[in-house]
Protein backbone atom coordinates (compact mmCIF):
# COMPACT_ATOMS: atom_id res chain seq x y z
CA UNK A 1 0.00 0.00 0.00
CA UNK A 2 2.02 3.70 -0.88
CA UNK A 3 1.76 6.02 1.70
CA UNK A 4 -0.46 9.12 0.69
CA UNK A 5 3.34 10.99 0.89
CA UNK A 6 4.41 8.64 -2.53
CA UNK A 7 0.99 9.46 -4.06
CA UNK A 8 1.25 12.84 -4.09
CA UNK A 9 4.84 12.88 -4.87
CA UNK A 10 4.49 10.93 -8.20
CA UNK A 11 1.66 12.96 -9.19
CA UNK A 12 3.41 15.99 -9.10
CA UNK A 13 6.58 14.05 -10.78
CA UNK A 14 3.79 12.21 -13.82
CA UNK A 15 2.23 16.19 -14.05
CA UNK A 16 5.71 18.10 -13.85
CA UNK A 17 6.70 15.77 -16.74
CA UNK A 18 4.22 16.43 -18.43
CA UNK A 19 3.87 19.75 -18.37
CA UNK A 20 7.48 20.27 -18.57
CA UNK A 21 7.30 18.12 -22.28
CA UNK A 22 4.56 20.15 -23.21
CA UNK A 23 5.52 23.67 -22.62
CA UNK A 24 1.75 24.23 -21.51
CA UNK A 25 3.08 26.51 -18.78
CA UNK A 26 6.70 28.46 -18.65
CA UNK A 27 9.55 25.67 -17.19
CA UNK A 28 10.09 28.91 -14.31
CA UNK A 29 5.72 28.88 -13.19
CA UNK A 30 5.99 24.59 -13.55
CA UNK A 31 9.10 24.79 -11.20
CA UNK A 32 7.34 27.01 -8.66
CA UNK A 33 4.35 25.12 -8.52
CA UNK A 34 6.35 21.76 -7.49
CA UNK A 35 7.50 24.19 -4.83
CA UNK A 36 4.00 25.01 -3.53
CA UNK A 37 2.30 22.02 -4.21
CA UNK A 38 5.27 20.10 -2.13
CA UNK A 39 5.42 22.80 0.69
CA UNK A 40 1.36 22.84 1.26
CA UNK A 41 0.81 19.57 0.95
CA UNK A 42 3.47 18.98 3.92
CA UNK A 43 5.83 16.41 1.68
CA UNK A 44 8.13 19.05 2.33
CA UNK A 45 9.13 21.82 4.64
CA UNK A 46 9.03 25.64 3.81
CA UNK A 47 13.16 25.35 4.09
CA UNK A 48 13.16 22.51 2.41
CA UNK A 49 10.90 23.56 -0.67
CA UNK A 50 13.06 26.89 -1.00
CA UNK A 51 16.75 25.67 -0.27
CA UNK A 52 17.24 25.08 -4.16
CA UNK A 53 17.49 28.47 -4.19
CA UNK A 54 20.30 28.61 -1.79
CA UNK A 55 22.38 25.03 -3.67
CA UNK A 56 25.80 25.48 -4.24
CA UNK A 57 24.86 24.24 -7.74
CA UNK A 58 22.17 26.97 -8.19
CA UNK A 59 24.73 29.29 -7.49
CA UNK A 60 27.16 28.04 -9.30
CA UNK A 61 25.34 27.99 -12.66
CA UNK A 62 24.31 31.69 -12.32
CA UNK A 63 27.69 32.37 -11.52
CA UNK A 64 28.48 30.57 -14.67
CA UNK A 65 25.99 32.28 -16.84
CA UNK A 66 27.79 35.52 -15.41
CA UNK A 67 31.35 34.42 -16.56
CA UNK A 68 29.55 33.51 -20.57
CA UNK A 69 28.48 36.91 -20.67
CA UNK A 70 31.51 38.71 -19.76
CA UNK A 71 33.03 36.26 -22.31
CA UNK A 72 30.65 37.05 -24.79
CA UNK A 73 30.66 40.40 -24.53
CA UNK A 74 34.92 40.47 -24.78
CA UNK A 75 34.84 39.21 -28.28
CA UNK A 76 37.25 36.62 -27.76
CA UNK A 77 34.86 33.79 -29.23
CA UNK A 78 33.27 36.28 -31.86
CA UNK A 79 37.28 37.03 -32.78
CA UNK A 80 37.75 33.08 -32.69
CA UNK A 81 34.45 32.00 -34.90
CA UNK A 82 35.27 34.60 -37.51
CA UNK A 83 38.55 33.29 -38.34
CA UNK A 84 37.30 29.46 -38.81
CA UNK A 85 34.79 31.24 -41.13
CA UNK A 86 37.42 32.46 -43.46
CA UNK A 87 38.30 28.47 -43.66
CA UNK A 88 35.31 27.82 -45.94
CA UNK A 89 36.38 29.69 -48.32
CA UNK A 90 39.11 27.22 -49.14
CA UNK A 91 37.82 23.76 -47.81
CA UNK A 92 34.37 23.10 -46.52
CA UNK A 93 35.46 20.08 -44.67
CA UNK A 94 38.72 21.49 -43.24
CA UNK A 95 36.08 24.15 -41.48
CA UNK A 96 33.74 22.23 -40.35
CA UNK A 97 36.13 19.99 -38.59
CA UNK A 98 37.84 23.08 -37.37
CA UNK A 99 34.63 25.25 -36.37
CA UNK A 100 33.15 21.79 -34.27
CA UNK A 101 36.62 21.39 -32.28
CA UNK A 102 37.04 25.10 -31.86
CA UNK A 103 33.38 25.22 -30.56
CA UNK A 104 33.57 21.86 -28.51
CA UNK A 105 36.91 23.57 -26.72
CA UNK A 106 35.18 26.54 -25.98
CA UNK A 107 31.80 24.99 -25.09
CA UNK A 108 34.14 22.92 -22.19
CA UNK A 109 34.97 26.06 -19.90
CA UNK A 110 31.19 28.23 -20.71
CA UNK A 111 27.90 28.04 -21.44
CA UNK A 112 27.37 26.43 -24.79
CA UNK A 113 24.38 28.65 -25.67
CA UNK A 114 26.42 32.37 -26.13
CA UNK A 115 28.50 30.34 -28.14
CA UNK A 116 26.01 29.13 -30.50
CA UNK A 117 24.15 31.93 -30.45
CA UNK A 118 27.80 34.31 -31.78
CA UNK A 119 28.48 31.53 -34.42
CA UNK A 120 24.83 31.36 -36.17
CA UNK A 121 25.31 34.60 -37.83
CA UNK A 122 29.18 34.44 -38.74
CA UNK A 123 28.40 30.74 -39.95
CA UNK A 124 25.08 32.35 -42.33
CA UNK A 125 27.99 34.86 -43.56
CA UNK A 126 30.30 32.61 -44.03
CA UNK A 127 27.70 30.48 -46.38
CA UNK A 128 26.78 33.66 -48.34
CA UNK A 129 30.34 33.88 -49.10
CA UNK A 130 31.43 30.21 -49.60
CA UNK A 131 28.43 28.99 -51.47
CA UNK A 132 28.34 26.22 -48.83
CA UNK A 133 24.55 25.65 -47.47
CA UNK A 134 24.69 26.54 -44.18
CA UNK A 135 22.24 23.98 -42.89
CA UNK A 136 24.92 21.57 -43.24
CA UNK A 137 27.15 23.61 -40.87
CA UNK A 138 24.35 24.67 -38.48
CA UNK A 139 23.45 21.17 -36.96
CA UNK A 140 27.46 20.11 -36.45
CA UNK A 141 28.03 23.49 -34.52
CA UNK A 142 25.01 22.58 -32.09
CA UNK A 143 25.90 19.00 -32.03
CA UNK A 144 29.80 20.05 -31.24
CA UNK A 145 28.66 22.51 -28.19
CA UNK A 146 27.09 19.28 -26.43
CA UNK A 147 30.12 17.67 -27.18
CA UNK A 148 32.44 20.03 -25.56
CA UNK A 149 30.09 20.15 -22.39
CA UNK A 150 30.50 16.41 -21.59
CA UNK A 151 34.41 17.31 -20.92
CA UNK A 152 34.85 19.03 -17.77
CA UNK A 153 32.44 19.61 -15.09
CA UNK A 154 31.53 23.36 -15.73
CA UNK A 155 30.92 22.52 -19.42
CA UNK A 156 27.05 22.06 -18.20
CA UNK A 157 24.61 23.32 -16.17
CA UNK A 158 23.42 19.77 -15.67
CA UNK A 159 27.12 18.65 -14.62
CA UNK A 160 27.10 21.14 -11.89
CA UNK A 161 23.69 20.28 -11.06
CA UNK A 162 24.22 16.49 -10.53
CA UNK A 163 27.45 16.79 -8.53
CA UNK A 164 25.57 19.03 -6.50
CA UNK A 165 22.65 16.63 -5.89
CA UNK A 166 25.99 13.99 -5.11
CA UNK A 167 27.55 16.62 -2.59
CA UNK A 168 23.52 16.87 -0.91
CA UNK A 169 23.83 13.08 -0.48
CA UNK A 170 26.58 13.14 1.27
CA UNK A 171 28.68 12.02 -1.79
CA UNK A 172 32.23 13.85 -2.95
CA UNK A 173 31.08 15.98 -5.54
CA UNK A 174 32.62 15.70 -9.40
CA UNK A 175 35.95 17.15 -9.66
CA UNK A 176 36.83 19.84 -12.52
CA UNK A 177 38.22 17.67 -15.03
CA UNK A 178 37.04 13.49 -13.69
CA UNK A 179 34.39 13.71 -16.72
CA UNK A 180 37.26 14.18 -19.19
CA UNK A 181 38.89 11.11 -19.92
CA UNK A 182 35.31 9.60 -21.23
CA UNK A 183 34.21 12.91 -21.82
CA UNK A 184 36.81 13.19 -24.77
CA UNK A 185 36.03 9.84 -26.29
CA UNK A 186 32.45 10.95 -26.80
CA UNK A 187 33.85 14.10 -28.26
CA UNK A 188 36.36 12.22 -30.46
CA UNK A 189 33.46 9.72 -31.26
CA UNK A 190 30.71 12.33 -32.45
CA UNK A 191 33.39 14.53 -34.47
CA UNK A 192 34.63 11.56 -36.74
CA UNK A 193 30.33 10.75 -36.78
CA UNK A 194 29.42 13.82 -37.91
CA UNK A 195 32.10 14.06 -40.07
CA UNK A 196 31.76 10.29 -41.76
CA UNK A 197 28.11 10.29 -41.50
CA UNK A 198 26.26 12.96 -40.15
CA UNK A 199 26.42 15.67 -42.09
CA UNK A 200 25.90 13.83 -45.55
CA UNK A 201 22.88 12.73 -43.79
CA UNK A 202 21.36 16.38 -43.14
CA UNK A 203 19.20 17.13 -46.24
CA UNK A 204 20.48 20.08 -48.45
CA UNK A 205 17.28 22.43 -48.38
CA UNK A 206 18.36 25.65 -49.87
CA UNK A 207 19.35 28.28 -46.96
CA UNK A 208 21.44 31.33 -49.22
CA UNK A 209 17.70 32.84 -51.15
CA UNK A 210 16.74 35.84 -50.16
CA UNK A 211 14.42 36.00 -47.08
CA UNK A 212 11.28 36.77 -48.63
CA UNK A 213 11.59 34.18 -50.67
CA UNK A 214 12.98 31.88 -47.98
CA UNK A 215 9.44 32.52 -45.68
CA UNK A 216 7.54 32.51 -48.82
CA UNK A 217 6.09 36.24 -48.73
CA UNK A 218 5.96 36.58 -52.66
CA UNK A 219 1.95 36.25 -52.56
CA UNK A 220 1.74 38.20 -49.55
CA UNK A 221 3.29 41.67 -50.28
CA UNK A 222 2.18 44.45 -52.70
CA UNK A 223 1.57 48.04 -53.46
CA UNK A 224 -1.67 49.44 -53.17
CA UNK A 225 -2.47 53.36 -54.62
CA UNK A 226 -5.53 55.37 -52.95
CA UNK A 227 -7.82 56.81 -55.56
CA UNK A 228 -9.90 60.07 -54.38
CA UNK A 229 -13.53 57.99 -53.75
CA UNK A 230 -11.25 55.74 -51.12
CA UNK A 231 -13.40 55.06 -47.84
CA UNK A 232 -10.18 55.21 -46.33
CA UNK A 233 -8.74 58.52 -47.42
CA UNK A 234 -9.12 61.37 -44.35
CA UNK A 235 -9.17 58.48 -41.75
CA UNK A 236 -6.25 57.32 -39.37
CA UNK A 237 -4.19 54.27 -40.43
CA UNK A 238 -5.88 51.89 -36.89
CA UNK A 239 -9.70 53.56 -38.43
CA UNK A 240 -9.51 53.12 -42.01
CA UNK A 241 -11.00 49.79 -43.87
CA UNK A 242 -8.26 48.64 -44.58
CA UNK A 243 -7.25 48.23 -41.40
CA UNK A 244 -10.59 47.41 -39.36
CA UNK A 245 -12.42 45.30 -42.43
CA UNK A 246 -9.71 43.58 -43.93
CA UNK A 247 -6.79 43.81 -41.41
CA UNK A 248 -3.73 44.74 -43.68
CA UNK A 249 -0.69 46.09 -42.23
CA UNK A 250 0.90 48.86 -43.77
CA UNK A 251 4.66 48.27 -44.05
CA UNK A 252 5.01 52.50 -46.35
CA UNK A 253 3.52 55.24 -47.45
CA UNK A 254 4.99 57.09 -50.38
CA UNK A 255 3.41 59.63 -50.36
CA UNK A 256 4.50 62.56 -53.52
CA UNK A 257 8.01 61.24 -53.26
CA UNK A 258 8.32 61.28 -49.58
CA UNK A 259 8.69 57.63 -48.00
CA UNK A 260 7.08 57.02 -44.45
CA UNK A 261 8.49 53.37 -42.97
CA UNK A 262 6.58 51.71 -40.66
CA UNK A 263 4.20 54.78 -39.80
CA UNK A 264 2.27 55.37 -36.80
CA UNK A 265 -0.95 53.85 -36.84
CA UNK A 266 -2.60 57.31 -36.04
CA UNK A 267 -1.26 58.56 -39.18
CA UNK A 268 -3.82 60.11 -41.37
CA UNK A 269 -4.12 58.48 -45.25
CA UNK A 270 -4.37 60.64 -48.24
CA UNK A 271 -5.61 60.47 -51.92
CA UNK A 272 -2.81 59.36 -53.77
CA UNK A 273 -0.85 57.75 -51.46
CA UNK A 274 1.23 54.36 -52.23
CA UNK A 275 0.87 52.00 -49.71
CA UNK A 276 3.21 48.85 -49.55
CA UNK A 277 1.17 46.19 -47.64
CA UNK A 278 1.44 42.94 -46.22
CA UNK A 279 -1.71 40.51 -46.73
CA UNK A 280 -2.66 37.58 -48.21
CA UNK A 281 -3.64 36.23 -51.67
CA UNK A 282 -7.36 36.31 -51.12
CA UNK A 283 -7.15 39.98 -49.61
CA UNK A 284 -5.61 41.23 -52.48
CA UNK A 285 -7.39 39.83 -54.92
CA UNK A 286 -10.65 41.53 -52.84
CA UNK A 287 -8.56 45.05 -52.87
CA UNK A 288 -8.79 44.54 -56.91
CA UNK A 289 -12.89 44.43 -56.78
CA UNK A 290 -12.77 47.73 -53.87
CA UNK A 291 -13.83 50.98 -54.83
CA UNK A 292 -11.02 53.48 -54.89
CA UNK A 293 -8.00 51.14 -54.99
CA UNK A 294 -5.95 50.18 -57.41
CA UNK A 295 -2.93 47.30 -57.16
CA UNK A 296 0.21 49.33 -58.42
CA UNK A 297 2.02 46.30 -59.45
CA UNK A 298 1.61 42.48 -59.76
CA UNK A 299 5.63 41.83 -59.62
CA UNK A 300 6.77 39.39 -57.20
CA UNK A 301 8.57 41.83 -54.44
CA UNK A 302 12.47 41.02 -53.72
CA UNK A 303 14.47 41.35 -50.75
CA UNK A 304 15.59 44.74 -52.04
CA UNK A 305 12.32 45.77 -53.11
CA UNK A 306 11.67 45.97 -49.05
CA UNK A 307 15.25 47.47 -48.35
CA UNK A 308 16.28 51.10 -48.22
CA UNK A 309 18.82 53.15 -46.66
CA UNK A 310 16.74 53.39 -44.03
CA UNK A 311 15.57 50.12 -43.58
CA UNK A 312 16.70 46.69 -43.58
CA UNK A 313 15.09 43.09 -43.73
CA UNK A 314 17.03 40.68 -40.89
CA UNK A 315 16.05 36.82 -40.05
CA UNK A 316 15.82 36.28 -36.11
CA UNK A 317 15.62 33.37 -33.15
CA UNK A 318 13.30 33.74 -30.02
CA UNK A 319 16.09 32.03 -27.88
CA UNK A 320 15.56 29.70 -25.81
CA UNK A 321 13.84 30.83 -22.12
CA UNK A 322 13.65 34.22 -23.57
CA UNK A 323 11.56 36.83 -21.92
CA UNK A 324 9.61 36.93 -25.33
CA UNK A 325 8.56 33.46 -25.41
CA UNK A 326 5.04 33.26 -24.87
CA UNK A 327 3.69 36.31 -25.31
CA UNK A 328 2.58 37.90 -29.06
CA UNK A 329 4.27 40.58 -31.54
CA UNK A 330 1.57 42.69 -30.49
CA UNK A 331 2.11 42.53 -26.43
CA UNK A 332 5.51 43.22 -26.89
CA UNK A 333 4.68 46.36 -29.19
CA UNK A 334 7.28 45.30 -31.47
CA UNK A 335 7.06 48.10 -34.07
CA UNK A 336 6.76 50.81 -30.93
CA UNK A 337 9.54 49.75 -28.69
CA UNK A 338 11.95 48.58 -31.51
CA UNK A 339 11.47 50.23 -34.43
CA UNK A 340 10.73 46.94 -36.54
CA UNK A 341 8.13 45.06 -38.39
CA UNK A 342 7.46 41.07 -38.31
CA UNK A 343 6.64 39.93 -41.41
CA UNK A 344 6.18 36.34 -40.94
CA UNK A 345 7.39 33.49 -38.07
CA UNK A 346 8.27 30.36 -39.21
CA UNK A 347 7.79 28.32 -35.91
CA UNK A 348 8.44 24.33 -35.85
CA UNK A 349 8.84 24.84 -39.83
CA UNK A 350 5.44 25.97 -40.59
CA UNK A 351 5.46 29.41 -41.29
CA UNK A 352 2.86 32.01 -40.34
CA UNK A 353 1.82 34.87 -42.39
CA UNK A 354 -1.47 35.89 -41.55
CA UNK A 355 -2.40 37.28 -37.61
CA UNK A 356 1.37 37.78 -37.10
CA UNK A 357 0.69 40.49 -34.16
CA UNK A 358 -1.51 37.95 -32.34
CA UNK A 359 0.88 34.96 -32.45
CA UNK A 360 2.26 33.45 -29.64
CA UNK A 361 6.14 33.64 -29.32
CA UNK A 362 8.05 30.14 -28.40
CA UNK A 363 11.80 29.64 -28.50
CA UNK A 364 12.91 28.80 -31.53
CA UNK A 365 10.55 30.54 -33.64
CA UNK A 366 12.08 32.40 -36.36
CA UNK A 367 11.03 35.70 -37.54
CA UNK A 368 11.56 37.59 -40.94
CA UNK A 369 11.77 41.08 -39.51
CA UNK A 370 11.45 44.86 -41.47
CA UNK A 371 13.54 47.32 -39.21
CA UNK A 372 15.10 50.69 -39.41
CA UNK A 373 18.56 50.68 -39.37
CA UNK A 374 19.36 52.96 -37.21
CA UNK A 375 17.54 50.70 -34.71
CA UNK A 376 19.78 47.86 -35.17
CA UNK A 377 22.30 48.86 -32.57
CA UNK A 378 19.21 48.74 -30.03
CA UNK A 379 17.96 45.18 -31.18
CA UNK A 380 21.16 44.06 -31.16
CA UNK A 381 21.58 44.57 -27.55
CA UNK A 382 19.44 42.05 -26.75
CA UNK A 383 21.72 39.82 -27.55
CA UNK A 384 24.83 40.99 -26.13
CA UNK A 385 24.11 40.23 -22.33
CA UNK A 386 24.50 36.57 -22.49
CA UNK A 387 20.74 35.24 -21.90
CA UNK A 388 20.40 35.99 -25.86
CA UNK A 389 16.58 37.19 -25.63
CA UNK A 390 16.98 37.60 -29.34
CA UNK A 391 19.33 36.43 -31.57
CA UNK A 392 19.78 38.40 -34.99
CA UNK A 393 20.86 35.69 -37.58
CA UNK A 394 21.28 37.75 -40.66
CA UNK A 395 24.93 39.61 -40.88
CA UNK A 396 23.97 43.25 -40.16
CA UNK A 397 27.08 45.08 -39.31
CA UNK A 398 29.96 44.27 -36.85
CA UNK A 399 28.61 44.07 -33.03
CA UNK A 400 30.38 46.37 -30.22
CA UNK A 401 33.05 44.34 -28.46
CA UNK A 402 35.08 44.96 -24.62
CA UNK A 403 38.20 43.66 -26.66
CA UNK A 404 40.32 45.27 -24.14
CA UNK A 405 39.24 43.04 -21.87
CA UNK A 406 39.69 39.63 -23.30
CA UNK A 407 42.90 39.08 -20.95
CA UNK A 408 41.00 39.63 -18.10
CA UNK A 409 38.16 37.39 -18.58
CA UNK A 410 40.63 34.44 -19.88
CA UNK A 411 42.29 35.07 -16.38
CA UNK A 412 39.07 34.30 -14.44
CA UNK A 413 37.98 31.34 -16.41
CA UNK A 414 41.61 30.12 -16.47
CA UNK A 415 41.78 31.02 -12.50
CA UNK A 416 38.65 29.47 -11.42
CA UNK A 417 39.19 26.28 -13.53
CA UNK A 418 43.12 26.09 -11.40
CA UNK A 419 41.15 26.32 -8.04
CA UNK A 420 38.51 24.60 -8.79
CA UNK A 421 40.92 21.42 -10.53
CA UNK A 422 43.47 21.51 -7.36
CA UNK A 423 40.68 21.50 -4.65
CA UNK A 424 42.10 24.92 -3.27
CA UNK A 425 37.97 26.67 -3.17
CA UNK A 426 35.09 24.77 -3.82
CA UNK A 427 33.82 25.60 -7.64
CA UNK A 428 31.32 27.82 -5.94
CA UNK A 429 33.66 29.82 -3.90
CA UNK A 430 35.92 30.24 -7.01
CA UNK A 431 33.19 31.14 -9.81
CA UNK A 432 31.94 33.67 -7.28
CA UNK A 433 35.29 35.16 -6.21
CA UNK A 434 35.60 35.27 -10.70
CA UNK A 435 32.09 37.25 -11.04
CA UNK A 436 33.12 39.90 -8.38
CA UNK A 437 36.56 40.55 -10.38
CA UNK A 438 35.38 40.50 -13.56
CA UNK A 439 32.42 43.07 -12.06
CA UNK A 440 35.12 44.99 -10.17
CA UNK A 441 37.50 45.60 -13.50
CA UNK A 442 34.44 46.56 -15.62
CA UNK A 443 34.47 43.44 -18.01
CA UNK A 444 30.77 43.23 -17.26
CA UNK A 445 28.52 45.75 -14.90
CA UNK A 446 26.27 44.24 -12.18
CA UNK A 447 22.80 45.26 -14.40
CA UNK A 448 24.76 43.34 -17.16
CA UNK A 449 25.33 40.72 -14.53
CA UNK A 450 21.66 40.43 -13.43
CA UNK A 451 20.56 40.52 -17.29
CA UNK A 452 22.80 37.68 -18.02
CA UNK A 453 21.55 35.14 -14.96
CA UNK A 454 19.06 33.05 -16.99
CA UNK A 455 16.45 33.44 -14.31
CA UNK A 456 14.44 30.70 -15.38
CA UNK A 457 16.80 27.60 -15.38
CA UNK A 458 17.41 28.92 -11.89
CA UNK A 459 13.89 28.66 -11.06
CA UNK A 460 14.06 25.26 -12.69
CA UNK A 461 17.00 24.35 -10.95
CA UNK A 462 15.37 25.35 -8.00
CA UNK A 463 11.65 23.96 -8.12
CA UNK A 464 13.28 20.54 -9.62
CA UNK A 465 15.29 19.80 -6.40
CA UNK A 466 12.41 20.96 -4.20
CA UNK A 467 10.97 17.74 -6.54
CA UNK A 468 14.02 15.59 -6.06
CA UNK A 469 14.14 16.27 -1.84
CA UNK A 470 10.39 15.06 -1.75
CA UNK A 471 11.16 11.77 -3.66
CA UNK A 472 13.88 10.79 -0.91
CA UNK A 473 11.52 11.95 1.92
CA UNK A 474 8.80 10.13 0.68
CA UNK A 475 10.43 7.39 -0.45
CA UNK A 476 9.52 7.80 -3.89
CA UNK A 477 12.71 7.08 -5.11
CA UNK A 478 13.65 4.01 -3.75
CA UNK A 479 9.90 2.63 -4.80
CA UNK A 480 11.16 3.72 -8.54
CA UNK A 481 14.64 2.47 -8.00
CA UNK A 482 12.84 -0.57 -6.90
CA UNK A 483 11.30 -1.03 -10.34
CA UNK A 484 14.27 -0.23 -11.84
CA UNK A 485 16.40 -2.94 -9.80
CA UNK A 486 13.35 -5.75 -10.98
CA UNK A 487 13.76 -4.98 -14.18
CA UNK A 488 17.55 -5.20 -15.06
CA UNK A 489 19.38 -5.42 -11.97
CA UNK A 490 19.47 -9.48 -12.36
CA UNK A 491 21.70 -8.68 -15.36
CA UNK A 492 23.96 -6.49 -13.51
CA UNK A 493 24.74 -2.83 -12.68
CA UNK A 494 26.22 -2.51 -16.32
CA UNK A 495 22.56 -3.12 -17.36
CA UNK A 496 21.17 -0.47 -14.77
CA UNK A 497 23.79 1.80 -15.81
CA UNK A 498 22.57 1.46 -19.52
CA UNK A 499 18.94 1.84 -18.46
CA UNK A 500 19.78 4.76 -16.77
CA UNK A 501 21.33 6.61 -19.86
CA UNK A 502 18.70 5.47 -22.40
CA UNK A 503 15.73 6.63 -19.96
CA UNK A 504 17.67 9.89 -19.62
CA UNK A 505 18.23 10.33 -23.05
CA UNK A 506 14.33 9.94 -24.04
CA UNK A 507 13.05 11.99 -21.39
CA UNK A 508 15.89 14.75 -21.95
CA UNK A 509 14.28 14.51 -25.94
CA UNK A 510 11.06 15.97 -24.38
CA UNK A 511 12.31 18.28 -21.45
CA UNK A 512 14.70 20.32 -19.96
CA UNK A 513 17.99 18.19 -19.52
CA UNK A 514 18.33 19.71 -16.03
CA UNK A 515 14.94 19.07 -15.10
CA UNK A 516 15.56 15.17 -16.60
CA UNK A 517 18.64 15.21 -14.61
CA UNK A 518 17.14 16.01 -11.12
CA UNK A 519 14.40 13.92 -11.52
CA UNK A 520 16.05 11.14 -12.04
CA UNK A 521 19.74 11.38 -9.94
CA UNK A 522 17.59 10.35 -6.44
CA UNK A 523 16.45 7.57 -8.18
CA UNK A 524 19.82 6.33 -9.71
CA UNK A 525 21.34 7.19 -5.99
CA UNK A 526 18.56 5.11 -4.46
CA UNK A 527 19.42 1.93 -6.98
CA UNK A 528 22.92 2.13 -6.07
CA UNK A 529 22.29 1.82 -2.10
CA UNK A 530 19.94 -0.81 -2.91
CA UNK A 531 22.43 -3.01 -4.80
CA UNK A 532 25.48 -1.97 -3.02
CA UNK A 533 27.33 -0.38 -5.45
CA UNK A 534 29.27 3.11 -5.68
CA UNK A 535 26.59 5.79 -7.08
CA UNK A 536 29.53 7.34 -9.27
CA UNK A 537 28.87 5.02 -12.53
CA UNK A 538 24.85 5.88 -12.27
CA UNK A 539 25.19 9.46 -11.78
CA UNK A 540 27.32 9.72 -14.79
CA UNK A 541 24.97 7.63 -16.82
CA UNK A 542 22.88 10.36 -16.23
CA UNK A 543 24.90 13.65 -16.46
CA UNK A 544 26.43 12.27 -20.20
CA UNK A 545 23.06 11.20 -20.99
CA UNK A 546 21.27 14.48 -20.14
CA UNK A 547 23.66 16.67 -22.29
CA UNK A 548 23.41 14.24 -25.53
CA UNK A 549 20.04 15.36 -26.47
CA UNK A 550 20.44 14.76 -30.56
CA UNK A 551 17.67 13.03 -31.59
CA UNK A 552 14.76 16.17 -31.76
CA UNK A 553 14.87 20.63 -31.74
CA UNK A 554 13.61 20.91 -29.10
CA UNK A 555 15.53 18.27 -26.73
CA UNK A 556 18.69 20.54 -26.04
CA UNK A 557 18.12 24.71 -26.25
CA UNK A 558 21.10 24.95 -28.94
CA UNK A 559 19.40 22.57 -31.39
CA UNK A 560 16.12 25.00 -30.84
CA UNK A 561 17.99 28.05 -31.61
CA UNK A 562 19.16 26.47 -35.00
CA UNK A 563 15.78 25.02 -35.90
CA UNK A 564 14.18 27.67 -37.93
CA UNK A 565 17.95 29.34 -39.49
CA UNK A 566 19.10 26.10 -40.50
CA UNK A 567 15.29 25.38 -42.12
CA UNK A 568 15.32 22.17 -41.26
CA UNK A 569 12.39 19.80 -40.43
CA UNK A 570 12.24 17.69 -37.32
CA UNK A 571 12.95 14.96 -38.97
CA UNK A 572 16.07 15.93 -39.84
CA UNK A 573 17.56 15.85 -35.94
CA UNK A 574 15.66 12.34 -36.19
CA UNK A 575 18.02 10.76 -39.10
CA UNK A 576 20.80 12.22 -37.98
CA UNK A 577 20.66 12.08 -34.11
CA UNK A 578 19.48 8.90 -33.82
CA UNK A 579 22.48 6.82 -35.04
CA UNK A 580 24.47 9.33 -32.76
CA UNK A 581 22.33 8.96 -29.78
CA UNK A 582 22.72 4.97 -30.44
CA UNK A 583 26.60 5.11 -31.06
CA UNK A 584 26.73 7.20 -27.90
CA UNK A 585 24.49 4.53 -25.53
CA UNK A 586 26.88 1.96 -26.61
CA UNK A 587 29.89 4.13 -25.68
CA UNK A 588 28.52 5.04 -22.25
CA UNK A 589 27.23 1.31 -21.62
CA UNK A 590 30.56 0.00 -22.02
CA UNK A 591 32.89 2.42 -21.00
CA UNK A 592 31.37 3.97 -18.06
CA UNK A 593 32.00 0.64 -15.31
CA UNK A 594 35.58 0.95 -16.99
CA UNK A 595 35.93 4.60 -15.49
CA UNK A 596 33.73 4.91 -13.00
CA UNK A 597 34.23 1.16 -11.23
CA UNK A 598 30.99 -0.09 -9.06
Amino acid sequence: MLSLEVVIVLLVLLLAIIMFATEALSVDVVALLIVVTLIVTGVVSPQEGVSGFSNSATITVASMFILSAALFKSGAVAGLGNRLARLFQYNFWLAIAATMIGVAVVSAFINNTPVVAIFIPILAGAAAKSGNNLGKMLIPLSFASMFGGLCTLIGTSTNILVSGIAADHGLEPFGMFEMSKLGLIFFGAGIIYMLAIGIRLIPKRETSQGLVQKFGMGDYLTEIVLLENAPSIGKKIDESPLKRKLDIDILEINRQGQRFFMPSHQMVLEKGDILKVRCNLEKINELKDRQGIVLKSDAKFQDKDMESDKVVLVEAVIAPNSEFEGRTVKEISFRQKYGATVLAIRHRGEIMREKVANTVLRSGDTLLIEAQKDKLDFLRQLQLHGRNTFLIVSEVGLQKFKKDKILLVATAIVGIITMAALNILPIMVAALIGCIFLIITGCISMEEAYRAIDWKVIFLLAGAMSLGIAMDNSGAAVLLSGFLIEIAGSLGPTAVVSILYLITVILTSMMSNNASAVLLAPIAIAAAIAMGFDARPFLMAITFAASSSFMTPVGYQTNTMIFGAGNYKFMDFVKVGVPLNILFWIIATFLIPVFFPF
